[in-house]
């Protein structure tokens, strides 16, 4: 699967066109199209090769390149188009984030997963689909229910009361499903990341502080990250041939605390030493070995391989993903 390929739409089945198209009329198709509620396909460690070979993994891949090769060398704060859509989105993750000041913590024994969780996440799946019709226009509405899904998946368990890699991915595959029907377009990249996915790593740490919630699948101190991966991802990306910011001054504090508002990646460093306690060599091992690496442009290589071999190709991880018609299961078309 050549991943130069992946990088030209912003979505296979896209069209990426220049332009406004707030209120713009719906493509017939798109209307007419059988949408499907998604459901989890991979059950067994066999059903991986189901998924590497599938539409949705040629499909989610080429998304998160072409995201990654759009956000190369900017920053946060540089400016870029932001549309209708991209603006009700910023609403519905504000409402999120508006129910966990409404939905308190709870007083519990066990110091980690705090029960109010399920209070936030029962409302987040009764209104889930009520949210999503505010950024989907009415003319689609029969996507609604599909879509829906991956907005509920991608806020963590509320059975485990844990968030990991998974439902970020969950939260890129809803990105994604927007991608394709045509609600956001080819000049929403910068948007999509620096706007709506920095809003939701806003939300979901807030979650994670709130409830206390456990990572989950953690690899501990060999995983990059106990919750994410995709803002270090692109977050690296930005960096790419910096004039100053090199690898090796994401550990130097004063380094961080200067730029943390431009770029994902040294938000994220910033985060985690305000999380975590003890020496950053040993709380967190993987970064603190990618601080040697030389250049950006190796770090953000590096990091789309282990995105790849940690998170998209890890059972644990993609058994709960789910399959519908925009991220199919059914095997890519050459």
């Amino acid at each position: 699967m050549a991943e130069r390929e992946q990088q030209t739409g912003l979505s296979t089945g896209t069209r990426v066109t220049p332009g406004s198209h707030d209120g713009e009329e719906v493509p017939l198709p798109l209307a007419e199209h059988n949408y499907i509620v998604p459901k989890k396909e991979i059950n067994t460690v066999p059903d991986m090769a189901k998924w590497k070979r599938s539409q949705a993994y040629a499909d989610y891949m080429g998304f998160v390149l072409t995201l990654n090769e759009s956000v190369k060398g900017k920053k946060l704060t540089c400016e870029y188009r932001v549309s209708e859509a991209i603006e009700k989105l910023m609403v519905l993750l504000d409402t999120l984030d508006r129910w966990i000041d409404e939905t308190p913590p709870i007083d519990q024994p066990s110091r980690f997963g705090n029960k109010a969780f399920r209070t936030w996440y029962a409302k987040l799946d009764q209104e889930a689909e009520n949210l999503v019709s505010t950024v989907i226009p009415p003319a689609l509405s029969a996507a609604v229910p599909e879509v829906a899904v991956y907005l509920k998946e991608s806020v963590g368990n509320s059975t485990r009361i844990d968030y990991g890699t998974g439902h970020e991915a969950a939260f890129a595959a809803f990105l994604f499903c927007l991608c394709k029907i045509e609600v956001l377009h080819g000049d929403d990249q910068l948007a999509i990341v620096f706007k709506v996915f920095n809003r939701y790593l806003e939300v979901m740490r807030k979650l994670q502080k709130t409830y206390r919630m456990e990572p989950a699948g953690s690899q501990g101190v060999w995983g990059l990250d106990d919750f994410q991966f995709l803002p270090f991802l692109w977050g690296s990306a930005q960096l790419v041939d910096h004039s100053t910011l090199e690898p090796r001054h994401f550990v130097d504090e004063k380094a961080v605390n200067e730029n943390h508002k431009d770029y994902m990646f040294l938000e994220c460093i910033l985060f985690i030493t305000q999380m975590k306690t003890g020496p950053f060599a040993e709380h967190s091992n993987q970064l603190w070995n990618i601080s040697a690496v030389p250049t950006w442009s190796k770090v953000n290589q590096g990091l789309i391989r282990m995105y790849k071999a940690e998170c998209l190709e890890k059972f644990p991880v993609i058994q709960h993903f789910k399959f519908g018609s925009l991220l199919s299961i059914q095997p890519v078309k050459s």
